[in-house]
Parts: C-alpha cells; structure tokens; sequence
C-alpha cells in the first residue's frame, strides 16, 4: 500500500444508490476534489482518482497522482485535465479487459519517455502491484 485512504466515505452505509452527490451537493464535492488536488504537492503525496472517487495518500516520495481510467467519466478527465495544468505527475490505469477503448484524449497525452509527467499504462488486474512497484521505484531512483 502506497499510503492511507481519504475516501472511505464512499463506501459508506449511510450513503443511498445516489452516492454522495445526494448528501454534500455538486459544489462541495468540486471544491473538495480541487482541494485534494491541490494537496497533492510537494514531494510527499499521491492522489489516487476513480470513477467517483478520490483517494489522496502521503506516500513518502513524489506528488503523483494515480488515476484508473478504464471507466469513462467527465470528472476524472476534469481532475486530470486540471492536475496538468497544476503540473502535477499523472499515471493513468486503463483496464485492457474491459473492452472499451480509452479516450484518445488520455492515451496521446502519455508523453514518453518514463520519466515524462503523464503516464498511461494498460493493465490486467493480477498485474497493477507490479506496476505500481515498478513506476514507484523508478521515481524513486530520480
């Protein structure tokens, strides 16, 4: 594990099918999104994006954010395309199983080389540790 979950909410009882949006309302989830984002700076954070869901860690290393983009969802892109405008590093996750095809908008923003800013690697479930360990290592080694 890469650092602590700030989204535990998410899977919470309380929440209805709805999700969140029923409870904090449109505006509180942007501002605290950005604010994550924001957060995510320095040499000390990892900020983890999923459909719906944000996770921000305090891994030890770089500021990163790590976003799984299999599902498509305008408020990821948003969060990505507002983390490149902030600088940020950027590892995408795109599911090869899933059968939908990534938006070209992420893949041809992968910039290359492996020490570019923005990353997109595809993946099988069995493989994401491996991934993760070896993108972690390699900043760790710059």
């Amino acid at each position: 594990m890469y650092g602590d979950v700030l989204t535990e909410h998410v899977s919470h009882a309380d929440l209805s099918e709805k999700g969140e949006d029923a409870v904090l309302g449109d505006k509180a989830i942007h501002d605290r999104d950005m604010e994550w984002l924001a957060l995510a700076d320095g040499e000390t954070s990892v900020l983890v994006i999923e459909h719906r869901e944000c996770m921000y860690c305090d891994t030890g290393i770089y500021a990163i954010i790590v976003a799984e983009v299999t599902q498509p969802s305008l408020g990821v892109g948003y969060e990505l395309g507002r983390a490149v405008a902030m600088d940020k590093r950027i590892l995408c996750l795109f599911r090869t199983s899933s059968e939908r095809v990534l938006s070209a908008m992420i893949r041809g923003a992968d910039s290359q080389p492996a020490s570019s800013l923005f990353q997109v690697h595809d993946y099988a479930e069995e493989d994401v540790e491996g991934i993760l360990e070896k993108y972690f290592g390699e900043l760790a080694k710059t």
